[in-house]
């Protein structure tokens, strides 16, 4: 049994109630069984349980954060019991959303609150799709008429996505589907983006590669859609054209923990699956790593910029350089780098710069 669990986000007026429709329509006829969360604001607000009459919006947070916890685990529960093989939980925003409705002190004694950590809320879900806004490129198409619980205007609607687009930088799957082409176009690139995740018709993984000039770190830890990400990485035994690794991920106390399969195709293209680890499963399946290669430790900084989700790896080893990663649907995809990122050149297929060959240098040396 494969059960997926994704969030739907967005601004307001983003397109969420016809993507859900059409996700839950397209997997169907897949073969899916899909599983869709409602958003929770949305029925508390519509019953009179909202931050205004609330005591506090703290208050409010918690109550709304803990319900949705709930209704996740239920809707979790429920998946296991059911027969497909094939089974996606698709969530109506997820908890992180909230954080965009609070300040950090009260987003700290909610998470307090619910005994949890921003990591473990953020990185429980399988994939993230974000729908930008209307209010960001197609103005005339914003309205508060569709959401009984909607009340932001245009500016407040864009400002709004910006801090949905903040809580999720960071995310291992994070994806932002904008309003460069009109609606039909909008989700169909939301149906390409779900499907290739899920490993529909092919799971291919077409990524981009490049070596730039040691970055800025106070700039982009000063970035509000930046997140620092710690991972710890390690190979196991495998065929010459499959690499399998495991990988710990997060910062502090708090880790998640993943195993990777790639296989090379063609080209750009390498069929990629992943699943996540209990750390038990990590600890085993370490014992298996590759001693013909060394564990690789970095620094990882997920960057959204301009609808494009940079990953941008940080050696110990390096100091004049590093190495920035995206990854695209489509291959004439055209890449928006920050002028603060300076490329030195593009590697995509040059196995010099592969993890695992960086894996399989002598420790200390450096290109």
């Amino acid at each position: 049994m494969s059960i997926s669990k994704i969030v739907v986000t967005g601004g307001p007026c983003g397109g969420k109630t016809t993507a859900l429709s059409r996700i839950q329509r397209d997997l169907t006829h897949l073969g899916y069984t899909v599983l869709i969360v409602p958003e929770t604001a949305t029925s508390l607000i519509s019953g009179g349980v909202a931050p205004w009459t609330c005591g506090t919006n703290e208050e409010y947070q918690m109550c709304q954060m803990r319900l949705q916890l709930e209704k996740e685990r239920i809707f979790e529960q429920a998946a296991a019991t059911m027969p497909n093989d094939k089974i996606v939980i698709v969530c109506d925003r997820g908890e992180l959303d909230n954080k965009a409705y609070m300040n950090d002190e009260e987003f700290t004694h909610v998470l307090a609150y619910l005994g949890k950590t921003e990591v473990e809320l953020r990185d429980d879900y399988d994939a993230v799709f974000h729908l930008v806004t209307a209010a960001k490129g197609a103005e005339e198409f914003y309205t508060l008429e569709n959401n009984e619980a909607r009340y932001e205007s245009v500016e407040e609607a864009a400002a709004l996505d910006d801090r949905f687009i903040e809580a999720w930088t960071g995310h291992p799957h994070f994806r932002v589907i904008g309003n460069e082409t009109d609606f039909e176009e909008k989700m169909r690139r939301l149906m390409r983006e779900v499907t290739y995740f899920l490993g529909e018709l092919a799971p291919y993984e077409i990524e981009r590669k490049f070596i730039i000039e040691f970055p800025d770190l106070a700039w982009l830890e000063s970035q509000p859609t930046c997140q620092r990400v710690e991972i710890i990485q390690s190979y196991l035994r495998s065929e010459p054209d499959r690499e399998v690794r495991i990988r710990k991920r997060g910062s502090g106390d708090n880790w998640m923990y993943y195993l990777t399969e790639k296989t090379l195709v063609e080209g750009k293209k390498r069929m990629e699956t992943r699943r996540r680890l209990t750390d038990r499963e990590y600890q085993t399946l370490l014992m298996q790593a590759d001693p013909a290669l060394r564990q690789i430790s970095k620094m990882r900084y997920c960057l959204t910029y301009a609808g494009q989700y940079f990953e941008i790896d940080v050696f110990p080893c390096w100091d004049d350089q590093a190495i920035c990663e995206i990854e695209l649907t489509a291959e004439d995809t055209e890449v928006n780098f920050p002028e603060q990122i300076r490329v030195i050149r593009e590697v995509t297929g040059d196995p010099t710069y592969r993890n695992a060959v960086i894996a399989s240098k002598p420790r200390g040396a450096t290109h």
